[in-house]
């Protein structure tokens, strides 16, 4: 049974999805989003710990990050909610010269795209962040403009500003096929009904794949597990996102930051990857975080830590998301991938998701939309992970 036509579909009301068909339904067309879960945001948005920034190796990653900084920066003024934005930076710490090579490296590209951010040394990084263990730190950039946000908050007023733009939303319903016709999607059926539309966009986030295997499509989207964790709250003492990349065994790169509310929220990435959809935390992971905290921040050692989780992050082979027209089936976009970043990556994305299914892509985002093609060469990845 056919329940009406529609411009655009949306499968996945996650990071991607929601702030998607905001910008959409911001642009006139009439969207619906289907989502498997019973309620925007409870897949991999409600295990993101919050932190938004532009300081990205990738190019395109730079230029949608800055977008998004600028949404959710200007939200509570622009529509009244608290999303509980804080623009408190991020700084990525050196304590070795392969970080200080590699940092001082990307400084030319991320300047080029305008980013605001420095060299500090060890001195003017210790004082702007005096509880870094000063023992052995060479330095580290500070990008002041970069900050944080509630995803739970940030999520539902999008949802809320999409809804009462006549965005509509079906939870609770699982895509069981999407039709093409000579070439051309048709819109989706799901385990209840079937839904019109030209164009279907693929934001399915960890479930990416399938989806879009559904189609006849494949897209070399990987699931894999990330763990993340929240302490008690304390005076606050500390403003930037801290994140070490030196990789140690059993780890890659670690971050952490504290919340407005005195909390220190943080997350490490497994090394080798947790591969597959298990959301289950593990006992290793928070003696394993733990340690690499207290190396960076000493301080922390008497913190009592409150919850754990495990979050997925839908990688790619180089690191960076996957965007664009398909050319196999006319109408089907695929904006998966987003290697854990689909928080801070997700406003910025919508809007240009909406320039493309409206055929107003301006000179800039071309070049975005190149760089993320779901047909480039796969080759090297992205160092600021």
């Amino acid at each position: 049974m056919a329940n009406g036509h529609h411009d655009v579909i949306v499968i996945g009301a996650g990071s991607v999805g929601v702030p998607a068909a905001l910008a959409l339904a911001e642009a006139g067309l009439d969207v619906l989003v289907v989502d498997r879960y019973a309620s925007p945001g409870q897949g991999a948005n409600k295990a993101a710990i919050g932190g938004v920034r532009a300081t990205h190796s990738d190019t395109a990653k730079i230029r949608i990050g800055l977008k998004s900084i600028e949404l959710l920066s200007a939200w509570q003024e622009t529509h009244g909610d608290n999303i509980e934005w804080h623009t408190g930076g991020y700084t990525f710490v050196a304590y070795e010269p392969r970080e200080e090579r590699m940092l001082k490296d990307l400084l030319e590209v991320q300047h080029r795209y305008g980013l605001n951010i420095d060299w500090l040394d060890r001195e003017e990084l210790l004082r702007a962040v005096p509880a870094l263990e000063p023992e052995g730190l060479i330095g580290g950039t500070l990008s002041p403009e970069d900050g944080n946000a509630s995803p739970l908050l940030a999520l539902h007023a999008m949802y809320a500003r999409a809804r009462a733009l006549g965005a509509e939303f079906r939870f609770g319903e699982t895509v069981t096929a999407i039709p093409v016709e000579n070439g051309r999607v048709r819109g989706v059926a799901t385990d209840r009904a079937r839904y019109d539309a030209p164009v279907v966009i693929n934001a399915a986030g960890a479930h990416a794949r399938p989806i879009a295997q559904l189609a006849g499509l494949d897209v070399p989207v990987t699931p894999d597990a990330h763990e993340g964790g929240v302490t008690e709250a304390v005076a606050r003492f500390l403003e930037p996102m801290v994140v070490d990349t030196r990789p140690r065994p059993g780890s890659a790169n670690f971050y952490f930051y504290q919340h407005h509310t005195g909390q220190i929220v943080f997350c490490i990435t497994p090394d080798p990857p947790i591969v597959g959809t298990d959301r289950r935390e593990t006992s290793a992971f928070l003696p394993m975080v733990s340690r690499r905290m207290i190396e960076v921040m000493p301080r922390l050692r008497h913190i009592k830590v409150r919850r754990t989780w495990r979050g997925l992050y839908p990688m790619t082979p180089d690191g960076a998301p996957i965007v664009g027209w398909a050319r196999e089936v006319e109408g089907f976009v695929q904006a998966v991938g987003m290697c854990g970043q689909g928080f801070m990556l997700g406003p910025g994305l919508g809007a240009y998701l909406a320039r493309l299914v409206t055929d107003s892509l301006e000179a800039e985002d071309r070049e975005v939309f190149d760089l993320l093609s779901p047909y480039r060469v796969f080759a090297g990845t992205e160092q600021l992970r």
